[in-house]
């Protein structure tokens, strides 16, 4: 699939190799990652307990859909002192926001080819 507007925050390769070029595992895999991820953005507060917790889950999960970025600025946040944990969880936050934007951007064309029958 050739999208013009994905800004390269997510290599849809490794999706398409995990979920063996399967459209609808790949719909329900982005389908929960763009669900889990409100889950998540509510903890990445530098106050809220578990903030650690919710950049390593969002770190993983961003491994798995080929969202190397946003894994890379997970795995820096998640050792980044607590002194340093604002600015750190505004970066995931973007790069959160960047996935998300793509993965909406590939469910939109996996959804159009599924109408091309």
């Amino acid at each position: 699939m050739a999208l013009r507007d994905l800004s390269g925050a997510v290599d849809f390769g490794v999706l398409d190799r995990m979920t063996g070029g399967d459209d609808a595992i790949a719909e329900e895999v982005l389908g929960l990652f763009t669900e889990q991820a409100a889950m998540w953005s509510a903890m990445l507060e530098p106050k809220t307990d578990g903030w650690r917790d919710a950049v390593h889950t969002i770190r993983g999960a961003a491994a798995g859909i080929g969202a190397g970025p946003l894994a890379a600025i997970c795995a820096d946040a998640e050792i980044a002192d607590q002194a340093l944990a604002a600015p750190a969880l505004d970066r995931v936050r973007t790069a959160l926001d960047t996935a998300l934007a793509d993965v909406a951007a590939w469910r939109h064309e996996l959804m159009l080819r599924s109408l091309r029958g």
